[in-house]
């Protein structure tokens, strides 16, 4: 009997699942941190509003992700405080909706109440004025405050019996003088992700901790 790939694969997959073995996730068993700075995600038509008809965004560093980019371009945020934050910068490519992401400690800044929220989902959020030195864009929805979450491709997630959307606890082990323990984050699997939990500035500083921190997920 000659056995290909596809048959090998689901025989192992079904001896994994009836002894409950469970194959390390990443080379450690542990999750890399990636804290995200605020930032902001620009259509197509605001680029030109803020930057001049015709501009293209300028890539400089690709993002753990893959095909996600900082950009050279930065901008300035402004709430109903009126005091301004600078130097915000646009990461890329251009989505269908611009989308402004800041922290608790932004918002304190600017006087608005973003709500905590999946990247993209951007309904009944809050709004901001974006500056850039061709013009200013004024949105009435999309600033959000990122939930926190673990990117991880679909063979990760399998390894970590886990799959897109399920929620998850993780703990820091790095750090243990300010010992945490994130609960709520939420997994987000697909077959170009690469594994990396994103949390903000402040829950980063809460922690104690920066990128390249090792986390470790308990799954629920």
């Amino acid at each position: 009997m000659q056995y290909n790939p596809e048959m090998i694969a689901d025989i192992v997959s079904r001896v994994i699942a009836e002894q409950g073995i469970r194959p390390a996730a990443g080379k450690d068993g542990l999750v890399p941190v990636g804290v995200s700075n605020r930032h902001i995600h620009l259509t197509q038509a605001d680029v030109e509003t803020l930057f001049g008809k015709g501009y293209q965004l300028t890539p400089m560093k690709d993002l753990s992700q893959p095909g996600q980019y900082a950009c050279k371009e930065v901008l300035t945020i402004i709430g109903p405080s009126m005091r301004a934050i600078e130097k915000v910068r646009v990461l890329g490519p251009v989505r269908k909706a611009t989308q402004v992401e800041i922290s608790r400690t932004d918002a304190f800044v600017l006087k608005v109440k973003p709500p905590v929220r999946e990247s993209g989902d951007i309904a009944g959020s809050a709004g901001v004025t974006i500056v850039g030195p061709k013009g200013l864009v004024t949105i009435k929805e999309g600033c959000i405050i990122a939930n926190r979450h673990i990117h991880m491709s679909l063979d990760e997630a399998a390894a970590f019996g886990v799959k897109d959307g399920d929620y998850g606890d993780v703990e820091v082990i790095e750090g243990a003088e300010r010992a945490t323990t994130f609960h709520g984050v939420q997994i987000r699997a697909h077959k170009d992700f690469r594994l990396e939990m994103h949390i903000d500035t402040d829950d980063a500083n809460a922690a104690g901790i920066g990128n390249g921190a090792k986390v470790k997920l308990i799954k629920k």
